[in-house]
């Protein structure tokens, strides 16, 4: 079973990316949260994901970085999840730049509207 974080501080983006990755997926385990500080917590509770989906704006905290860049950040402290598949689906206009230079996937958010091959593609999904 694939276990997946999703962390957007919109519902609707929760809600939808879930049902992306429930149609990609046989039986996932989907665990939400609503900004970087709760899945920090939930990374911290030690649970073991496949893959991470994280906004990139959302709460100001981490200002200058996006929240999602410093959570970005600390996923990548934990040894358990060095071979995580991390993606980005932001609709910050520099979203591609930031996930080539923290080594991750990258969906804009208007593609993810339109696109499940995108999703298909960034998640290796034949």
């Amino acid at each position: 079973m694939t276990k997946i974080l999703i962390v957007d501080d919109i519902q609707g983006w929760r809600d939808y990316n879930s049902n992306i990755v429930q149609e990609l997926y046989e039986n996932p385990e989907i665990v939400t949260a609503d900004s970087a500080k709760n899945a920090y917590d939930i990374l911290l509770s030690g649970e073991n994901f496949d893959v991470i989906i994280t906004d990139l704006q959302m709460e100001d905290d981490f200002l200058p970085k996006f929240a999602g860049e410093w959570l970005i950040e600390q996923i990548r402290t934990f040894s358990r999840y060095m071979n995580t598949k991390i993606v980005i689906i932001s609709a910050s206009f520099n979203a591609r730049r930031i996930a080539e230079a923290m080594h991750t996937e990258c969906i804009p958010k208007s593609t993810a509207l339109k696109c499940l091959s995108a999703y298909k593609e960034v998640l290796d999904i034949k």
